[in-house]
């Protein structure tokens, strides 16, 4: 077991078409989905649909994937670990939404630029390898 600070957060791959949004994250200088730390009391999915709402103005729709089990929530694609520098463990649920193929990303302070990547610009995209291999899985969804 480790010391440090640990936090549940999630990422959040808005998908448009054949794209998902990606933002050049100020602080850490490398391009990620949208996400955050859980606030006390809400729920991963409640989370995924705040940030987003926050980071970019979108309003994604979290819809049920197909072959998803029983109980899963709408969207969720799945879980990783990883050290966030300073902040400890994160434990982080992974989403995908689908928002209107017309609307407007209004980008708050915590990125420097974002872009809609599709398949291959999201494999030729500078970022942790795990944020490629979710991307496509966002992008290989299926909804019910």
């Amino acid at each position: 077991m480790t010391d440090g600070r640990r936090a549940f957060s999630v990422a959040v791959y808005a998908r448009r078409g054949d794209s998902v949004l990606v933002i050049s994250h100020r602080r850490l200088q490398t391009w990620l989905p949208i996400g955050g730390e859980l606030e006390a009391g809400e729920t991963p999915l409640e989370a995924a649909k705040r940030e987003l709402r926050e980071e970019t103005g979108l309003e994604g729709a979290f819809l049920p994937i197909k072959d998803a089990l029983d109980g899963v929530p709408p969207g969720l694609l799945g879980y990783e670990e990883h050290q966030a520098g300073s902040k400890g463990m994160h434990m982080n649920f992974v989403f995908v939404c689908q928002v209107p193929q017309a609307a407007e990303v209004v980008p708050n302070d915590e990125f420097d630029g974002y872009r809609w990547v599709d398949r291959d610009q999201l494999a030729d995209l500078e970022s942790p390898l795990n944020v490629r291999q979710f991307g496509f899985v966002a992008l290989d969804t299926r909804w019910v």
